[in-house]
């Protein structure tokens, strides 16, 4: 019998990295966000992660005043800007302007951010 993912959601909470790192101010009323999965959803692996955003543009990484997402799973402590964010298994970097992405992950709770 497979057994659930239970899925819990830490609120997106730092703005697009990729503005943040660059050193270009997002404006105040700019937020990212999840549109699905939703905080506390039980799903099934292969889960689609899907962002939302408000205020900034999301393009490939390096196109001038705009940003990109990355995606922290079960990553306690959160990058330090001014600095790369790593890229391995916690640490997916959507660089080329994706909105969305399939990620595997094991039965039990997970936190994304």
């Amino acid at each position: 019998m497979k057994r659930p993912i239970q899925w819990t959601l830490i609120a997106a909470s730092a703005l697009m990295a990729g503005a943040v790192f660059a050193g270009t101010p997002a404006p105040p009323d700019a937020a990212v966000y999840f549109v699905t999965p939703a905080d506390g959803d039980v799903v099934k692996s292969p889960v689609t992660v899907k962002f939302g955003l408000k205020g900034v543009k999301v393009a490939p990484a390096g196109v001038p005043k705009t940003g990109h997402h990355h995606l922290l799973i079960d990553v306690a402590k959160l990058p330090v800007p001014d600095r790369p964010v790593p890229v391995d298994a916690n640490h997916k970097d959507l660089d080329r302007g994706q909105t969305e992405t399939t990620i595997e992950l094991a039965p039990g709770t997970h936190t994304l951010q």
